[in-house]
């Protein structure tokens, strides 16, 4: 890997240190620790609530022990960060005494710096990795967290089982007019339109999922597939495979009635009316769609991304 390659994150996982049971137990008592319960982490409505392990001490007449889990260290200070994943010992009547102080991802997701975000992906993902996977799937026997969190290993033969992430390419889908085509999902709330997405199968390579799912969802072949970046999506377990496509037929584009119930193509000034008069109502910022649609919708002059603020939503 290359240096600029090494820089992209701002964290640096430090993989070298999970073998070592000591070195991770010397940092955690000098670590910045991200409690998470029943997935929802510590979090105001726009940064990440820290704990330190004699604040965790102090808990454990609140909360079970739980699991801990090596983030890695921050890259301009070397500051070590650890996921706690924790539940109540006696857990309170209600949800909002049960997770007063606590957020899910989704919630603030879009509110969090560079570190923070980075540092919530990861934990979300192995939180939910290991609470998913409590025994071997080769013997049925139970599973502990070894690794700092990386890998858990069943407690009967010792096999070692590392999480795993789902592949999923989404796509923004344009015409030679320079318009793009959205689609709205029937699980979503009224005019909420994104770009087009599906899961990479057995067998199939990135391009030909691009290829199979704009087809199979809105209708139309696409060629000039090309590459714009990745996002990991811890929900529960994926990585977003960003690609823009071209679609020489637009007029062929259909929704296929089940995962697709309306699709829609917007050139500019089409989606700033809309945005506008809450007419369409965007993925969430924190998304590699809602990049992918900015982007488009900036790299034309006389286009800004505060044309596209204020309306979006999860569901």
């Amino acid at each position: 890997m290359s240096a600029r390659n090494q820089s992209l994150s701002p964290i640096n996982r430090a993989s070298h240190l999970r073998t070592d049971a000591q070195s991770l137990d010397q940092l955690w008592e000098k670590a910045l620790i991200l409690q998470i319960i029943d997935g929802r982490i510590a979090a105001t409505d726009d940064a990440l609530i820290f704990c330190d392990a004699a604040q965790v001490a102090t808990q454990l007449n609140a909360f079970n022990k739980g699991e801990r889990f090596f983030l890695g260290l921050g890259r301009d200070d070397e500051r070590p960060y650890f996921a706690w994943r924790t539940t109540w010992i006696n857990e309170p009547a209600t949800e909002d005494e049960k997770f007063e102080g606590f957020a899910t991802l989704r919630e603030v997701g879009s509110n969090l710096d560079e570190i923070e975000i980075a540092l919530a992906m990861h934990a979300v993902g192995l939180v939910n990795w290991h609470a998913a996977h409590p025994n071997c799937p080769r013997c049925g026997a139970a599973t502990v967290s070894d690794l700092g969190g990386a890998a858990r290993v069943c407690v009967a033969d010792s096999t070692q089982h590392h999480p795993r992430t789902d592949p999923a390419v989404i796509v923004l889908v344009k015409d030679s007019a320079d318009r793009i085509l959205l689609g709205h999902q029937p699980v979503w709330p009224d005019k909420r339109f994104s770009t087009f997405a599906g899961f990479v199968e057995p067998g199939e390579s990135f391009e030909e999922c691009v290829s199979r799912e704009v087809f199979e969802e809105a209708g139309v072949y696409c060629n000039d597939i090309n590459y714009l970046q990745s996002q990991a999506w811890p929900f529960p377990a994926s990585i977003m495979i960003a690609f823009e496509a071209i679609t020489d037929h637009p007029e062929n584009a259909r929704p296929d009635g089940e995962e697709i119930t309306e699709v829609r193509w917007l050139s500019r000034d089409e989606m700033k009316k809309a945005v506008a008069t809450a007419d369409i109502l965007l993925p969430p910022s924190i998304s590699v769609a809602r990049k992918m649609i900015t982007a488009w919708y900036v790299a034309k002059d006389g286009y800004t991304v505060a044309d596209l603020t204020g309306g979006e939503t999860w569901r």
